[in-house]
């Protein structure tokens, strides 16, 4: 983001973070929190990033990265809404498929990692330990 046109908002190094929008030469837009890091530009702090394919990002950001909380919107239906590391899927989070089953767990590098559960189209919740696309001994859990 080193090519930033800065506008009349925004505010002066060391006032805190500096507010922009900003549209990408591929077409893609930011509006939210930068930071001056060795004289280049950084999303850094809360922003909204909207791809030009349809991705949207709404969250925190580390140097440039998506980092910490967020919500990623992908234009199939797909949704993840939980934490991120270096624009990844890592630590807790909800991912709801374009179908609509769900898991709720842990995530490492974008991998179903832990104990975590899914539920299906039909309702039905599956506890158990995942390991990405892996998940031996699910137990279904029965609403009595």
């Amino acid at each position: 983001m080193s090519d930033i046109q800065e506008s009349e908002d925004v505010k002066t190094q060391g006032e805190g973070p500096i507010k922009v929008s900003y549209i990408f030469p591929n077409g893609d837009k930011y509006e939210g929190e930068c930071s001056m890091c060795a004289g280049v530009m950084m999303r850094s702090g809360t922003g909204t990033h909207t791809s030009a394919g349809g991705i949207i990002y709404t969250g925190e950001w580390l140097e440039d990265k998506m980092h910490s909380r967020g919500t990623l919107n992908h234009p199939s239906g797909a949704l993840y809404e939980g934490e991120f590391k270096d624009n990844m899927y890592h630590g807790t989070g909800r991912y709801t498929f374009p179908d609509g089953s769900t898991y709720k767990g842990p995530f490492n590098k974008n991998r179903l990692e832990g104990d975590g559960a899914f539920t299906d189209t039909q309702g039905l919740v599956w506890t158990g330990e995942f390991h990405g696309k892996a998940a031996l001994g699910l137990k279904m859990l029965h609403n009595i």
